[in-house]
């Protein structure tokens, strides 16, 4: 299964930008800038988020995986929350609160393609 990890990695990116994108613009987020800035940083988080777990799961089994992506994703919320904080002109929510949104939005809606694609 390793193989398709390339694969894998490309989708859930692409469709992670996506989602992360539209829902940004839905709550409000329309500077180019900020929306550029998004796409840039879940261009560094995200193959973290979904290599490493997928490894895991291929050496260790499902439970570890899942624990080590509650982690990764909280982290990632974290994460990304500081550099919105830092980076971006929205000011209406929260960064972190934004972080969150973005965060569940891409992995719930993720969650649903993967279903229907995998």
């Amino acid at each position: 299964m390793i193989y398709k990890l390339p694969q894998i990695e490309i989708i859930c990116l692409i469709s992670t930008i996506v989602i992360e994108v539209i829902i940004s613009f839905i709550i409000g987020i329309k500077n180019k800038k900020d929306l550029l800035n998004i796409i840039l940083i879940n261009i560094v988080t995200n193959p973290l988020v979904v290599v490493i777990p997928y490894i895991i799961s291929t050496y260790y089994g499902k439970k570890i995986r899942i624990i080590t992506l509650i982690i990764l994703e909280i982290l990632t919320i974290l994460v990304e929350g500081l550099f919105y904080k830092k980076i971006l002109k929205y000011e209406k929510i929260n960064c972190f609160m934004v972080s969150l949104i973005l965060n569940i939005s891409s992995y719930l809606l993720g969650s649903i393609l993967n279903n229907i694609i995998w």
